[in-house]
């Protein structure tokens, strides 16, 4: 299907990039992407999302927007103080681009639920804040074949990083996983929330904007991906560094000798996504 002519004025500043042009743009068009968290990562990736042209945009999140999350959470306002974060965002993104639909899931994200969700999508995208939430993305991810765009942030710092662990390398082993890089969760507390450390909303404004690139990367098979490399972001040092991980052949995801063999391990985790 060709490009309207809105579609054409509307995209025309990425219509002109090489990288692009109107065959990327159809195939932007023609995108599922599923923002799991719709915070303070997921507020500017699923506005860049949409203004971008991806043509479906699934959103999954069970809270409310409070006075609290609009330092950070930049797709709500005053007046969505309240709504559930899935309805407030869908009508930010419609402002944004009547084009794109949106596809809302105003619930928990469980290892019930998590495989037939996301495979409706063609790329997934954590912008969750807590560890029970990143583990069930991945794994689901994995046993679903689907590219996963991973980040978290700090006070003044964040990072990000792309998982394709289901794919194997040049050398034939098997892409790295969230697993990889952290085998295991902190210990109870040891990871004070964002409640009690607090964070400068900009970061993590950077991060979700910097995760939307990554996207858009994916979706038209362009540039350098960040499988295998974590990007840092030190906010106060005004500084970008990218450190190499590799995969872990002990992990019991993908490893030599896997444990995990559906979502069976992560069942009886309550699992809550927030932002």
């Amino acid at each position: 299907m060709t490009l309207t002519p809105d579609e054409v004025l509307r995209y025309k500043r990425q219509l002109v990039l090489k990288e692009i042009g109107g065959e990327g743009q159809q195939k932007l068009r023609a995108s599922r992407v599923l923002i799991v968290g719709a915070g303070g990562l997921g507020s500017p990736l699923m506005l860049y999302l949409a203004a971008a042209g991806v043509g479906v945009i699934g959103i999954i999140d069970d809270d409310r927007v409070s006075l609290d999350n609009l330092q950070r959470q930049i797709a709500h306002e005053t007046k969505s103080v309240g709504k559930y974060k899935t309805r407030s965002a869908a009508e930010a993104i419609e402002r944004v681009n009547p084009h794109v639909e949106t596809r809302l899931y105003t619930t928990r994200l469980m290892p019930e639920n998590a495989l037939g969700i996301i495979r409706d999508y063609d790329i997934v995208v954590d912008g969750s804040d807590n560890f029970a939430t990143r583990y069930l993305v991945n794994d689901a991810c994995y046993f679903a074949k689907r590219p996963l765009v991973f980040a978290a942030v700090g006070p003044f710092d964040g990072h990000l990083t792309t998982f394709r662990a289901f794919e194997t390398d040049g050398g034939g082993n098997p892409r790295p996983s969230y697993r990889c890089l952290f085998p295991e969760p902190p210990p109870e507390g040891t990871v004070p929330p964002c409640s009690e450390t607090g964070i400068l909303g900009a970061v993590a404004g950077v991060i979700g904007c910097l995760q939307a690139v990554e996207v858009v990367k994916e979706v038209l098979g362009i540039g350098e991906g960040l499988v295998g490399k974590l990007l840092l972001y030190d906010a106060l040092e005004a500084r970008f560094s990218t450190v190499a991980y590799a995969w872990d052949p002990e992990n019991p995801l993908n490893g030599r000798e896997p444990r995990f063999h559906d979502l069976s391990h992560l069942r009886e985790a309550a699992v809550e996504v927030t932002g």
